[in-house]
C-alpha cells in the first residue's frame, strides 16, 4: 500500500510539474527552460531537506506536509477534503496519511459541533513542536538590501496566482485579501458563509478565498 501511494503521489506530481511547464511558458515566453529548471532546482533542495526532517521522526514528507498545512489553515479548511485538494493528493492517499498520524499522537478528529457530518483535523501539541519552521531563505532575507527579496517574493506570487487561475485550482490565500471579507463595528466576517472571523484567524489560509478585483 505504502509503494502504491508513492507511486501514485509521484504520478501526480510530474502531471502537475508538466502543467507547470505549460502554463510558465505562456506566462513568461521564454526561449529556453533555465528559470524553470532553476526552480525546480530549488524545489528538489527543499524537499531533501524536509525527507530528512522527517525521516528522522519515522515520517513520509507527505506527513509533514499535512501537519504544515493544518498549521496555517483556518477552521473552515481543516477538514480531510480540504488537505487533499491543497496538496493535490487524492482522499484516500490523504485518509492513509492522516490515520498513522493520528496514531503517533500528531494530530486528532473532531466533530463540528453544527454540522456532525464534518470531521475537523486539529494539531496536537506533538504535532505542532515538529513542524517549527525552517528558514531557508533567512540569509536572503538578511542581506541589508530587501530590494531583491521583495521582487522575488512578489514574482513567485504573481505566478502562483497565475498558474492557480490557469488551472482553475482553488487559491488558499488568507481572509485580508478575499472579495468576501469585511470589517464590521465589532467583528470581522466573511459574506461567503456569514460566519464571524476572529482575529486569529484572519491571517491564515482558507479554501473559500476568492482573491479581491483591484481596478
Amino acid at each position: 500500500m505504502k509503494q502504491l501511494g508513492m507511486l501514485e503521489r509521484r504520478g501526480r506530481k510530474e502531471e502537475c510539474l508538466s502543467s507547470v511547464r505549460l502554463t510558465c511558458g505562456r506566462l513568461c515566453a521564454m526561449k529556453d527552460t533555465n528559470t524553470l529548471r532553476l526552480v525546480e532546482r530549488i524545489s528538489s533542495l527543499l524537499k531533501a531537506e524536509e525527507r530528512k526532517k522527517y525521516a528522522v521522526l519515522g515520517l513520509q514528507p507527505i506527513h509533514g506536509e499535512i501537519l504544515e498545512y493544518l498549521a496555517i489553515c483556518n477552521s473552515y479548511s481543516d477538514t480531510l477534503m480540504a488537505v487533499a485538494e491543497y496538496l493535490h493528493l487524492t482522499k484516500g492517499t490523504v485518509s492513509q496519511s492522516i490515520q498513522v498520524l493520528q496514531r503517533k499522537g500528531y494530530l486528532e478528529k473532531e466533530i463540528d459541533q453544527e454540522d456532525r457530518r464534518v470531521t475537523h483535523l486539529k494539531l496536537l501539541p506533538l504535532g505542532e513542536k515538529i513542524i517549527e519552521p525552517v528558514d531557508y531563505f533567512k540569509p536572503v532575507d538578511d542581506t541589508p538590501d530587501m530590494t531583491e527579496a521583495s521582487v522575488l517574493m512578489a514574482a513567485l506570487e504573481k505566478t502562483l496566482s497565475f498558474l492557480q487561475k490557469d488551472n482553475n485550482l482553488r487559491t488558499f490565500g488568507n481572509c485580508t485579501t478575499c472579495k468576501y471579507f469585511s470589517e464590521e463595528e465589532a467583528h470581522y466576517l466573511c459574506n461567503a458563509s456569514d460566519h464571524i472571523i476572529y482575529s486569529t484567524e484572519i491571517d491564515k489560509v482558507c479554501k473559500e478565498h476568492r482573491p479581491l478585483v483591484l481596478n
